[in-house]
């Protein structure tokens, strides 16, 4: 499974990059206004500076909702960097789009996907990721880690070459989860990664080899 840091700091991306772990970069609009990211031209330059952090895809999202707006935005967006992945909405014209840009050779993200019809049809449309929000769905009372296994035996009936990035990751049992259930990718934040590493009895065993060879060398 790759994993994706979902953010707009740059030092949690330097973090996750030097952990080795790290394959690419999910961003969006509110995640740039939380790190005080604004401005057309302060927003472009932010993700090409992401790109020469990590090696791995980074996708950057369209704010257009129309299909010429879309494009427009969308090959902007991926004349920045090679690494951009150009990230759509999954509305009618944004299904368009991953038509459009699919058949241009454009990496796609298809974002705000909440059914397993919503994915299908990203998958048919030739995205390259589709972004199910496990952690928004579970906010309302819906089994998101349900709609990963859906779209994963719809993929897998199919072979489908799209893949799943599970977004909206909250914490470490979803990314455990995920992987359990054949999700190409999460995404989430550094927390959600930097968690894998923790177990107690990890730090009660270090702590005895350490009192141990203190013990040995007084």
């Amino acid at each position: 499974m790759k994993f994706f840091i979902d953010t707009a700091n740059l030092d949690h991306i330097r973090e996750a990059q030097q952990l080795g772990v790290l394959d690419g970069v999910t961003t969006n609009p509110s995640l740039m206004a939380k790190e005080g990211i604004t401005g057309h031209d302060t927003i472009l330059k932010h993700y090409v500076d992401i790109c020469e952090i990590v090696d791995g895809d980074v996708s950057a999202e369209v704010v257009a909702t129309d299909f010429e707006g879309i494009i427009k935005e969308g090959e902007a967006l991926a004349e920045l960097h090679e690494q951009i992945v150009v990230k759509v909405p999954m509305i009618k014209d944004g299904v368009k789009a991953l038509k459009y840009f699919s058949d241009k050779g454009i990496k796609t993200n298809c974002t705000l996907v909440f059914s397993p019809g919503q994915a299908l049809l990203a998958a048919k449309a030739g995205a390259t990721y589709v972004s199910p929000f496990i952690g928004r769905l579970d906010d309302v009372s819906t089994d998101g880690l349900n709609l990963i296994a859906e779209i994963r035996l719809i993929y897998d009936n199919y072979g489908f070459d799209t893949q799943i990035l599970a977004a909206s990751v909250r914490h470490t049992m979803h990314v455990i989860d995920c992987a359990k259930l054949g999700a190409d990718v999460m995404t989430g934040p550094l927390s959600a990664i930097e968690g894998l590493l923790k177990h107690p009895l990890t730090d009660i065993g270090l702590e005895k080899f350490l009192a141990d060879y203190r013990k040995g060398n007084s």
